[in-house]
This record gives structure tokens, C-alpha cells and sequence, in this order.
């Protein structure tokens, strides 16, 4: 990887492809910039700075420490102007100040100071008409490898040049409630009108997924679109499959039906032109999963490229054990679509 040193002495290494910098954000100074790393890249950084360990079969197993799950009482969305008619404001969907917000967000950035930073410049949405622009900056190289992961990449390495919505997700800052505002020292804060997303306190990678989610709820219905938490296959042209369900209710294991090609387990856009994935990778609840009742789900436990969540392995042999819950129920592995066999090119049905 060819590095370039700024005059700030902040490095940039990977493959940087606009010129929409960190400081946009107000990051200022950060020690080095990994800019779009692809998968072998990443495994090499979270080798190297013992974010994860390796199974014997090349998949990556990181623990996510307090936070197995989503803290979804921690999550909240600025209260302004441009989209205050258009939230369903309540338990759900609650609100939070923007003054509070602009506050911790640059206290937030202070703290990216003098730090290694990773970017994946990523797409949400297969079809072209509605995909979405969306970096993912984060401090642990890890969730850098889930972003690129689960969102849409050119795998030719080609990346969008600026970001149309931005997720920072720096785990390793906790908000001050009394001071913040927030519920606790976790929060998951989107401000639509600043199109930014701010993660802190938890290091489950599923906060960023689902905020990513939140984004295109709040977005496709004014273009016309449905946006449905579901998976989705079909046998054939016409013949499509919609599985809904809430997370860890069996969707992913359904949609996975060898006999049925796979568009995609978890979040999908309904538009006039047919129906499409948001997501380029797939999000498994793998406690007690099993070869021979979800085979392709399975096999994606053992492949290169694989990231596994608080799942437990044996640390002499490095071989994992799908069915102990020693960490949680909640054990996640996210894998590449094309980890699958039978999928629907593109992940676009029309």
C-alpha cells in the first residue's frame, strides 16, 4: 500500500478516491487514514493490532465485550426542521437536541485526534436508481471489515468519491449523560439534516447496520419505495419469496433454501421496478447452527473473509463451537453474499 504523508503528518494509506476529507467532519490530526482496505488488508490490521483471532479454517473471531446485541434504548434522531414532520416520533423513534448533538459530535472528533482511523466509502442499495452513498469511518479495524462487508463495494476496488451519509462509530468513546444528554454512556445518534450518524460506547457491530437501515427507511418512502426488514428468494422469474420476521426470528435460514436462489436475508427496497437488496453481505444468528439443517449457512463458519461474533473456540485449536452460548445467544457471523452459492447476481430482481 502506497502511503501519502500530509503536512499535518497524518498518513494516508489504502485507496483514497476523493478529496472529502476526515476535517469535513471536524477529525483533525489523525495519526493515519486506512482508506478502502480490501478483506486481506484488513485481516492483516486486525491481526496485527489484536482486534480478533484467527479459526482453523481462516474465519475471523472477535468478541464485542459488554454489548452483544443492539442497545436500542441508547438510539435517538435529532429533532430539526427538515425532518420533524416526517418521524414518527415516540418510544421508538426518540428525539434528541441538536444543540446536545453538535456538542458531543465535536467532542467526538477531539477524540479521533492522534488515532488510526479506517474508511469504507460503500453503496446501500443494489438498485442503481436508489443506491445510496455511505462511508462507514471507524477506529477499530474490524468493523471497517463489517462495513465493507455488509454494504456494497466494487469489488475492482473502484469506490464513490463522496459520501451522500456518513456513519462514525468510535467505540472506544463514551458519552458523559449528565453532560450529553444521552441515556447512558452508549449512544446511536442520526441527524438527518447533517446526513450523519454518530456510534459510541458499543463495540457491536450491528449498531452500524441497523443505523444504515434507519437511513434508508427515512429516505426511499419519499421516493415512492418500500423499505421492508425481510429476506427474499425466488425459483424463477415472477416467483419471489418475501419472508418477514424480526431479527433472529429465522429469515436468514429460510431464505437460504438451496432449491430457491438467494437476493438477500435481512433488508430490501419494493420500488415500481421490482424488488432489491439494500445490503451486500448477510448478518447470521449461527448459536447451534448446523451442517446438515442449514448447509450454506454453515459452510460460510469456515471460509476466509467470514467475520464471527462473541463465538466461542477452542484456543489451543482455534476450532469454534457454534452451540455454546457462553457469550451470548446472540453469536453473529457476517459473510459475503457471494459466500452463497445460488444467489441472484447483482442482488436486484425485476
Amino acid at each position: 500500500m502506497a502511503s501519502i504523508r500530509t503536512e499535518r503528518a497524518t498518513e494516508h494509506l489504502g485507496r483514497k478516491n476523493t478529496s472529502y476529507e476526515l476535517d469535513n467532519y471536524g477529525i483533525r490530526e489523525p495519526a493515519r487514514v486506512y482508506w478502502n482496505l480490501n478483506t486481506s488488508e484488513l485481516y492483516e490490521e486486525i491481526a496485527r493490532r489484536n482486534e480478533g483471532v484467527l479459526s482453523d479454517h481462516g474465519a475471523l473471531i472477535v468478541d464485542t465485550g459488554e454489548h452483544t446485541g443492539r442497545a436500542a434504548k441508547d438510539k435517538a434522531i435529532v429533532r430539526e426542521l427538515e425532518s420533524e414532520d416526517k418521524v414518527f416520533w415516540g418510544d421508538v423513534n426518540k428525539d434528541f437536541s441538536k444543540e446536545k448533538f453538535n456538542a458531543l459530535r465535536e467532542r467526538m472528533m477531539a477524540y479521533g485526534r492522534g488515532r488510526d482511523l479506517f474508511v469504507q466509502d460503500t453503496f446501500v442499495g443494489a438498485d442503481l436508481k436508489y443506491q445510496l452513498p455511505v462511508r462507514v469511518v471507524t477506529e477499530l479495524a474490524w468493523h471497517s471489515l463489517f462495513a465493507r462487508t455488509m454494504f456494497i463495494s466494487n469489488r475492482q476496488e473502484a469506490v464513490p468519491s463522496q459520501p451522500e451519509f456518513t456513519v462514525i462509530n468510535f467505540p472506544g468513546f463514551q458519552a458523559d449523560p449528565q453532560r450529553d444528554g444521552t441515556r447512558s454512556p452508549t449512544f446511536i445518534l442520526m441527524d438527518f439534516s447533517q446526513k450523519l450518524v454518530l456510534i459510541g460506547g458499543t463495540s457491536y457491530a450491528g449498531e452500524t447496520k441497523k443505523s444504515v437501515f434507519t437511513l434508508m427507511n427515512y429516505l426511499l418512502p419519499h421516493r415512492g419505495v418500500m423499505s421492508m426488514h425481510c429476506s427474499v428468494n425466488c425459483r424463477a422469474a415472477g416467483d419471489v419469496a418475501i419472508l418477514f420476521g424480526l431479527s433472529g426470528t429465522g429469515k436468514t435460514t429460510l431464505s437460504a433454501d438451496p432449491e430457491r436462489r438467494l437476493v438477500g436475508d435481512d433488508e430490501h427496497g419494493w420500488s415500481d421496478d421490482g424488488v432489491f437488496n439494500f445490503e451486500g453481505g448477510c448478518y447470521a444468528k449461527v448459536i447451534k447452527l448446523s451442517a446438515e439443517a442449514e448447509p450454506d449457512i454453515y459452510r460460510t463458519t469456515k471460509m476466509f473473509g467470514t467475520l464471527l461474533e462473541n463465538v466461542v473456540y477452542n484456543s489451543a485449536t482455534r476450532e469454534i463451537d457454534l452451540d455454546d452460548a457462553g457469550k451470548t445467544e446472540n453469536t453473529r457471523a457476517s459473510y459475503p453474499l457471494t459466500s452463497i452459492d445460488n444467489i441472484v447476481p447483482g442482488h436486484l430482481l425485476t
